[in-house]
């Protein structure tokens, strides 16, 4: 299953548009823009994105892309971890 990323419409004064972009690119994410992510003030005050539902936010956006892929990587070895420990069960 892809990671689902999602990015706020307004929140792209922030330059998140660029690293929508960037990341739609790859395939291996599922890319969503919403007119609105009800995180008013994280949206007002930093570039952020929702990683499967956990919200991921920068200083700027470039920052963002790195903690972006960051949280996606650790999301997927905690969920490893997990199917490892239910299989053990």
């Amino acid at each position: 299953m892809k990671p689902v990323i999602e990015f706020c419409a307004s929140n792209m004064h922030h330059g998140t548009d660029r690293v929508m972009k960037q990341l739609e690119q790859d395939e291996q994410y599922e890319v969503i823009e919403y007119g609105c992510l009800g995180n008013c003030g994280e949206c007002y005050m930093y570039p952020y994105a929702m990683v499967d539902g956990e919200i991921v936010l920068a200083e700027d956006a470039d920052e963002l892309y790195g903690l972006i892929v960051a949280a996606v990587k650790r999301q997927q070895a905690d969920r490893e971890m997990l199917d490892k420990l239910l299989d053990d069960l």
